[in-house]
């Protein structure tokens, strides 16, 4: 087999970190130098369609051209203090294009990624007075954990909270390091839940929908954080469902999105 064209690359993997089959963690270190971004921005990654896939990838039906650059944009996760890496929160998508090809990465392999970041889904849309809800399933965490890995620092006062929902337990990545950060920070809630209890026996935590944890007040009574737009912001990503559902919830109490340039007090990342 004719070894892929790596002329277009110009990044090399420096860690990655499996949280399961289905999801990982990579770093990418540009071989230039590292580009500036905002916590919630978001990134190019790319393969040729040469490049191998991993096993549980289901067969393409059109395979990609092999010369061809396969380009996604993804969340950064990483701090924008890092220097050294750009993290990544993956799911593997076993039809896709892209995914099955990135999760066949190992340690000091090249890849593409994109000269600078994109994106405005960052903090400075919302209020400094307020409190903000982060809401996220599955990888739509990625950009949260840039913005509090950068903000916690040195922001104190601004209270944060973290309502994330997976399948199971161990679908819940960076699932310590937030716990940690919660104990660390008394400005920071993290409050996980998940949607198949009966399968995962050991987990003793929130079980449900997100959406229905927000009509059930959990929030409030966990953070002490009144949902109201006077006092809190909110910003959703992850699964379109779950953004819907938590869009109509918060209409209902006054929330107004974006529209365009005139910032509201829901901002959502168009994650799918």
């Amino acid at each position: 087999m004719t070894a892929p064209d790596t002329s277009k690359y110009n990044a090399t993997v420096v860690g990655r970190e499996e949280i399961n089959p289905q999801l990982i963690v990579l770093r990418v270190k540009p071989d230039g130098e590292m580009f500036t971004f905002q916590p919630g921005q978001f990134a190019v990654l790319g393969l040729v369609g040469a490049a191998p896939r991993v096993a549980e990838a289901d067969a393409e039906e059109a395979p990609a051209a092999p010369e061809k650059l396969i380009r996604r944009a993804y969340s950064i996760a990483s701090s924008s203090a890092e220097r050294q890496y750009v993290e990544f929160y993956l799911t593997l998508v076993a039809s896709g294009e892209l995914t099955p090809r990135l999760f066949a990465l190992r340690h000091g392999d090249k890849v593409f990624l994109s000269p600078k970041a994109s994106g405005f889904f960052t903090l400075d849309k919302a209020q400094p007075d307020r409190a903000v809800l982060l809401v996220a399933t599955g990888t739509g965490l990625a950009p949260y954990m840039s913005m509090l890995r950068t903000m916690l620092i040195n922001d104190t006062s601004r209270k944060f909270v973290v309502l994330h929902g997976a399948r199971h337990s161990w679908d819940l990545g960076y699932r310590a390091e937030l716990e940690s950060l919660a104990r660390l920070r008394p400005n920071l809630s993290y409050l996980p839940s998940i949607t198949r209890p009966d399968e995962d026996a050991h987990f003793h935590g929130l079980t449900g929908r997100i959406q229905k944890l927000l009509e059930d007040g959990v929030v409030e009574q966990s953070s002490g954080i009144a949902i109201d737009p006077s006092q809190c912001e909110a910003f959703l990503c992850g699964n379109p469902a779950m953004v819907d559902a938590a869009k109509e919830f918060l209409a209902a109490r006054g929330f107004v999105a974006d529209k365009g340039k005139e910032l509201g007090t829901i901002h959502v990342e168009e994650y799918w």
